[in-house]
C-alpha cells in the first residue's frame, strides 16, 4: 500500500475514462500527516505550489487593461512557507519535484538546470509578469508563455490559481504515460482537471476546507461537460 488513510480524512475519488488508465483522488487533509503516510517513491512526480510566504492570500476585485480579477476572501494561509519537515517528507515520497514559487524555497532545493519561466503574456501586472518553477529534471531551463486571460476562461476560484493549459503543457513535458502525480496544495484543483484529460492518476491534498469543495466541485463539473454527448 502506498499510502495509509485515516477514515475520517475528506477523500473524493473519481475514476476518469478507467480505473486502470487515471484515477483522481483528491484528500481535505493536512498535507504533511498525508505524506507522512506514504512509502519512498510513492509517487513518479511531484508538481506543487506552496504558500509563498508573502501575504498574499486573497484578492480584492479590479477591472483594467489586464482583464481584471475577481474578489477573493483573504484567508492567512500564505503567512509562512512550508516547514524543513514539509520538504524532506516531498523529496523522500517523489522521484521528481516541480515547485511553483521556487525562489521563495531555495535553500530547501538541490541544485538543478533545469528551472522552468511562464511568461503570464502581458506586461504591467500587478504582481509579476511570470513566475518561475524550480524542476529536478537536469535538462535545459524551458519558457512557455500562456496569456493570464486562460484564467478568465477558466474561471477563477483561488487568487493564486494556474491555468488548466500550464499543468497539461507541464505533464507533457515531463512525465510519461503511467507516472502517478502528487500535489500537496491543490487550491483550485486545476492540475485536476489536466490529469484528468491527459489521463495521468493523481493525488491532491487541500487542507481548506472551502477550496477543497470548490476544486471538487470544478472537476465534477468539468467531467460531467466531457460526458455531454455531440448534438
Amino acid at each position: 500500500m502506498i499510502c495509509s488513510m485515516e477514515s475520517d480524512w475528506n477523500i473524493f475519488q473519481t475514476s476518469t475514462y478507467d480505473s486502470s488508465k487515471a484515477m483522481i483522488e483528491l484528500h481535505n487533509v493536512d498535507c504533511i500527516e498525508y505524506l507522512a503516510a506514504c512509502d519512498d517513491n510513492a509517487f513518479e512526480l511531484a508538481i506543487v505550489d506552496p504558500p509563498y510566504g508573502i501575504n498574499y492570500d486573497g484578492a480584492t476585485a479590479t477591472t483594467g487593461k489586464h482583464g481584471g480579477r475577481k474578489a477573493h476572501a483573504w484567508k492567512g494561509w500564505d503567512k509562512e512557507r512550508p516547514s524543513a519537515e514539509y520538504w524532506e517528507h516531498l523529496r523522500r515520497v517523489s522521484k521528481n519535484l516541480i515547485v511553483w514559487g521556487a525562489n521563495y524555497f531555495v535553500p530547501h532545493l538541490t541544485p538543478s538546470m533545469g528551472w522552468v519561466f511562464w511568461d503570464k503574456g502581458q506586461r504591467g501586472l500587478s504582481m509579476s509578469d511570470g513566475e518561475l518553477a524550480y524542476t529536478s529534471f537536469n535538462r535545459r531551463l524551458e519558457a512557455i508563455t500562456i496569456n493570464r486571460v486562460e484564467l478568465l476562461k477558466d474561471g477563477t476560484i483561488h487568487p493564486t490559481q494556474k491555468p488548466v493549459k500550464l499543468y497539461e503543457w507541464l505533464l507533457m513535458n515531463y512525465a510519461k504515460e503511467g507516472d502517478k502525480i502528487l500535489d500537496t496544495h491543490l487550491g483550485s484543483g486545476s492540475i485536476a482537471i489536466a490529469c484528468h484529460n491527459l489521463g495521468f492518476k493523481l493525488v491532491g491534498c487541500e487542507l481548506d476546507k472551502d477550496y477543497f469543495e470548490a476544486a471538487k466541485k470544478r472537476l465534477q463539473q468539468h467531467q460531467s461537460q466531457l460526458r455531454i454527448p455531440m448534438q
